[in-house]
């Protein structure tokens, strides 16, 4: 064989081990990629964009996390699948949360997403409402069990009114749709992506009064994790963590884009159109609340007020402090900051 070919075959020879070190790297990059499975509150919906966003444009896997995520049938039933090891972290509305971990359950809420709740009075926007003092001699409708009705309450008294003051009809949540659209109610306590997104695709506008602006401004979606896997492997859930802010922060700088990837990942959820102004008057302005200075961490007051609401109107027993229900442990340092 001459020079040129011997030269030909030792580059053939280097190209095809440097080919097969970075392989070998990549296979290892994969094989060290963690695991999790994350369970949302519900069916994938507008509050899930930002992780949705997250997993697409690969924020996951840049910090070497294999994520898997699963659909919710509620609160509750998230908390005690975290609670009982059946998945790894899980978002739930705080205190919904708290009131399973009350009983027991061995998790904290490591990073609230939506540091403010979402409920609010909803009317239609000819009626003229406005304000939670245009309740009163109204009509409206709650549904049993629901989290606005129990906040109902302090949210009248911190507003100068009561129960006595209008009309409560109780009545199953599926109905409040056609109960408001023909007029048969003023307003229904909800949440405005389960009312006014879809109304708004029918071309009926609406009025959203939102608790956390009205004297309620109790924490709202947040992250789960048992306590055990948290100590047992605190940096993969920093990651996460991390992952997921940024996801968030992706989502509220582009609805679009994280309308679309819903939509990619999750084709029954809601319209295009529907998820972006969702997002944009309800999910995003809830990712900060006043006093918070970066996405995932809510301000002590914050905390304080839900916990006095909480054991106040629904229950919750003063067994332990607000404290032990949340933990800012596992919160990465570069967290995206509030505007």
């Amino acid at each position: 064989m001459n020079t040129e070919g011997r030269t030909v075959m030792k580059t053939m020879g280097r190209s095809i081990i440097l080919a097969a070190l970075a392989l070998g790297m990549s296979s290892s990059l994969s094989l060290a990629a963690d695991k999790m499975k994350f369970t949302f509150n519900w069916t994938a919906d507008d509050g899930d964009l930002g992780f949705v966003l997250a997993k697409k444009l690969g924020f996951y896997e840049e910090l070497g996390i294999d994520i898997e995520f699963e659909e919710g049938r509620g609160s509750s039933i998230t908390s005690q699948l975290v609670a009982t090891g059946q998945t790894d972290v899980g978002y739930a509305d705080a205190p919904a949360a708290m009131n399973v971990a009350s009983k027991g359950a061995n998790f904290k809420i490591i990073a609230p997403i939506l540091e403010g709740n979402t409920s609010a009075a909803i009317s239609l926007k000819e009626s003229g409402i406005e304000t939670i003092k245009d309740l009163k001699g109204k009509k409206v409708a709650v549904c049993a069990g629901c989290s606005q009705t129990a906040l109902l309450d302090p949210l009248l008294k911190a507003n100068g009114l009561d129960q006595s003051d209008m009309e409560i009809i109780s009545v199953d949540g599926a109905a409040f749709l056609g109960l408001l659209t023909e007029k048969k109610v003023d307003v229904v306590l909800s949440d405005p992506g389960s009312i006014s997104a879809p109304l708004r695709d029918r071309g009926i506008e609406t009025t959203a009064i939102l608790y956390r602006e009205n004297g309620i401004p109790t924490v709202g979606l947040s992250l789960i994790a048992r306590e055990d896997k948290l100590a047992a492997n605190p940096d993969l859930y920093k990651r996460f963590i991390e992952a997921s802010l940024k996801g968030w922060d992706a989502a509220r700088k582009d609805p679009a884009a994280a309308a679309d990837a819903l939509l990619e990942m999750y084709p029954k959820a809601n319209s295009r159109d529907a998820s972006i102004w969702t997002a944009q008057n309800l999910i995003i302005p809830a990712l900060c609340v006043e006093g918070a200075s970066t996405l995932g961490d809510v301000p002590d007051a914050n905390w304080n007020i839900t916990y006095e609401l909480l054991t106040t109107y629904l229950g919750l027993p003063k067994i332990k402090p607000i404290t032990d229900y949340y933990t800012r442990d596992y919160l990465p340092e570069n967290r995206p900051a509030c505007p």
